[in-house]
């Protein structure tokens, strides 16, 4: 569940992000957003896998 915590963290950061970047303007919130968005992605992998190994052990 800890891993869901610091997912729900990085959305509100890349939407802090998405905004500065997609009404302002900012293009070093463009930067922040992606890096952002990779870690995103990174994790989202993590719990993936993480759900399948329990998923695996249970047969």
């Amino acid at each position: 569940m800890e891993k869901l915590n610091l997912l729900t963290e990085l959305h509100d950061q890349a939407q802090k992000e998405a905004e500065a970047f997609y009404t302002n303007g900012n293009k070093a919130a463009g930067t922040r957003l992606r890096k952002v968005m990779l870690e995103i992605k990174k994790l989202t992998d993590e719990v993936r896998k993480d759900v399948q190994a329990i998923k695996n052990e249970e047969k």
